[in-house]
């Protein structure tokens, strides 16, 4: 039975691909051309960039004054202490913000948006609520010397030789991210099985949209660990809020699979009320999947791919209903791209594919995300490198009738 599952497996990756390869040089053919009506790439901008700092990981919301807010995760660039590389992993990792009332000029030094007394952060996922507050999730590492590491136990996770996982936590802003408050860490989900660095249960992490619903109820795809043996391998499972984030409540599994995992996901409400996973895979050849809720996030439908190569990704609707779907291209040609999709979003298997960027160094680069600048301008921002150069926060500004 095993060796048939991987059979059908392997057989469903090898037609995929196949159908990934042809649409990818549709889109190289609408780049070129021009070609899908409505839509009109301005510009490029450079966001920030230092070469004392890697940057990475943006989110950005706009405020109820108009004020675009931009958070993004900051830490050194190891080049300048003589080492041959930086990676994800960093105890001096922190979360910044930059402001804008344009969405074009930015300043260019970044305020501290916090930085964890346990351990680098990472990836600050922004979400403002109809109340105008806002709430920011992330995540961190500790770094134990040898003598803690030796004494981990089998559910701890280790990412590099001295880094630990410690999970997510989430802080609260009533004063437009001026301010912020002292972290509040959420449930370890039931179905997760790892602990933290400090022994606990591991508090419920994400890379990824929060969802607000009509009612002020918040959505939330969290990363799971199910099986003590595979720390890395995941799958997603729904937290739901009825007091803004404050405390959480275990939902249902969003997706998961034996062979392939899921991880970094993004949440998206249609009009008719399904509630949308955007679900970055591992294991599956790069493929962009999706997952539907039918009743109002209590389960989720069988988990599919949607055809095309990217993660992760973000969902952004449109005045007029449609979506903004953007991801990280990490394959050659490097860079941005994205699709429209229709309010329900049941259209991703033929939504032309629009490339944004296709100048990235290396597939070190993505996590888009995207807000409305006025009734026809957005701007996407994400990171992004050049010949493998300096990891800098940069957007693209677009038009769309």
């Amino acid at each position: 039975m095993v060796d048939l599952r991987y059979t059908i497996l392997n057989t469903l990756r090898l037609a995929l691909l196949l159908i990934i390869f042809i649409g990818s040089l549709n889109a190289v053919y609408a780049l070129e051309n021009d070609s899908i009506p409505g839509v009109q790439k301005v510009k490029d901008i450079l966001i920030y960039q230092d070469s004392l700092f890697y940057a990475s990981f943006p989110s950005i919301v706009k405020l109820p004054n108009g004020e675009f807010l931009l958070a993004f995760r900051r830490a050194p660039n190891r080049s300048i202490f003589g080492e041959s590389e930086t990676n994800h992993v960093d105890p001096n990792s922190y979360l910044v913000t930059l402001r804008s009332f344009d969405g074009e000029n930015w300043p260019k030094e970044p305020s501290l948006l916090y930085a964890h007394p346990f351990g680098g952060s990472q990836d600050p996922c922004l979400l403002l609520k109809r109340d105008g507050s806002l709430l920011c999730a992330s995540y961190g590492w500790a770094f134990l010397r040898p003598e803690g590491i030796e004494q981990l136990a089998t559910s701890q996770l280790k990412v590099s030789e001295d880094a630990i996982f410690l999970g997510g936590y989430l802080l609260h802003s009533q004063d437009g991210g001026h301010t912020w408050s002292e972290p509040t860490y959420p449930l370890s989900p039931p179905v997760e099985v790892r602990q933290s660095a400090s022994g606990q249960p591991l508090p419920a992490y994400n890379r990824g949209a929060l969802w607000e619903g009509e009612r002020g109820k918040l959505f939330w795809s969290v990363a799971v660990a199910e099986d003590t043996t595979q720390l890395r391998e995941t799958s997603t499972h729904l937290l739901t809020s009825e007091d803004g984030g404050q405390s959480w409540n275990y939902s249902c599994p969003i997706a998961r699979d034996t062979a392939v995992a899921f991880n970094e996901t993004s949440l998206y409400q249609t009009p008719e009320g399904d509630l949308i996973a955007f679900l970055r895979t591992a294991n599956f050849d790069g493929q962009a999947c999706i997952a539907r809720s039918t009743d109002g996030g209590k389960s989720f439908s069988s988990w599919q791919s949607m055809g095309f190569l990217g993660y992760p990704m973000h969902a952004l609707p449109l005045p007029d209903k449609r979506v903004l779907l953007t991801y990280g291209y990490r394959v050659e040609p490097y860079g941005i791209r994205a699709r429209i999709l229709n309010a329900e979003c049941t259209d991703f298997a033929t939504a032309p594919e629009i490339v944004l960027r296709e100048d990235g160094g290396n597939g070190d680069l993505g996590y888009s995300w995207s807000v409305q600048v006025d009734d026809k301008r957005l701007l996407v921002v994400y990171y992004f490198n050049q010949a493998d150069g300096l990891r800098h926060i940069a957007g693209t500004i677009l038009e769309i009738e």
